[in-house]
């Protein structure tokens, strides 16, 4: 039994240290969310549009949005309503206004991929712009669009205290997970060298703690990008249907240290109970009237 409480004890730490070799390439790694955007870009270079954004930009919007361009065409008076075709050629016109670029976007970075799109590659090359742009964690009036009606630039500066705090609860809670996760591996490691099963069952119980608060930070990453994709006004925020778009591995090898770290807890708590099962069995039974 003892041997076996060993065991446990020895593999939870092995997965411990797995779980924050996982959670430490995540947290340094750029690819947690990936976008393609080379269908959609070969789609409106094929239909003829020029961009009037400066090249390069991650998904800047464009000048010609839909409050201040012309109304549609069945909306003009003796006018008849659009037919379908124009109106799609309408609809990829607008998506085609803004610049969409592939890129992967990490708790700190926003990088352009590498080898995507070769006009970006060589402003990258020249140094007119950058691969990687910091991740913003304090609000900044100038990440707003200009020339908006007041209403819809008040609801877009709600939305970015709202993104911004969602942003920091997926950064701060995978710190504390890491900072748990360490101090209950070194606890561990101390119980297993001096056969202490307090320190180890304590061990377990923060791997718990750390991996509840991973779990939190993940969750709260996953809302956030969710929130980001479904934000007001949509032709601002939102991605074009031809824009390919997922979770890259980096958030993968979160989610991987998440389930690393719980089975450790799991272990470490469950090996103390194996000697304390072993010793209660092996205590002697006193007899009536024995001294």
């Amino acid at each position: 039994m003892a041997a076996a409480a060993q065991a446990l004890s020895g593999s939870g730490l092995l997965l411990a240290a797995a779980a924050l070799a996982l959670l430490a390439v995540a947290i340094g790694t750029d690819s947690w969310y990936e976008t393609d955007a080379r269908r959609h870009r070969e789609r409106c270079r094929g239909f003829g549009h020029k961009r009037s954004d400066p090249p390069g930009s991650m998904s800047a919007p464009s000048s010609h949005l839909p409050l201040r361009a012309r109304p549609p065409r069945a909306l003009l008076p003796g006018r008849p309503p659009a037919p379908a075709p124009a109106a799609a050629a309408a609809a990829l016109d607008s998506h085609c206004g803004r610049r969409f670029n592939s890129t992967v976007s990490g708790l700190w970075r926003r990088c352009h991929r590498a080898g995507y799109e070769p006009d970006s590659e060589e402003l990258i090359r020249k140094g007119v712009i950058q691969r990687c742009t910091a991740v913003k964690y304090h609000y900044t009036s100038s990440s707003l669009p200009r020339n908006l009606p007041i209403n819809i630039t008040n609801t877009i500066r709600q939305d970015e205290w709202h993104a911004l705090h969602l942003r920091r609860m997926t950064a701060g809670f995978i710190g504390m997970a890491v900072s748990i996760i360490l101090f209950g591996w070194i606890i561990g490691v101390l119980g297993c060298c001096k056969q202490q099963e307090l320190m180890q069952y304590v061990a377990g119980l923060l791997f718990l703690m750390g991996g509840t608060c991973c779990i939190i930070s993940l969750c709260t990453c996953v809302a956030g990008i969710n929130f980001e994709l479904s934000r007001y006004p949509r032709y601002v925020y939102g991605l074009p249907e031809d824009i390919s778009h997922g979770y890259g591995w980096s958030m993968f090898c979160a989610w991987g240290g998440l389930g690393l770290t719980l089975l450790a807890g799991f272990l470490c708590t469950l090996a103390p109970s194996l000697n304390t099962s072993r010793a209660s069995i092996q205590k002697p039974r006193q007899e009536n009237g024995a001294v």
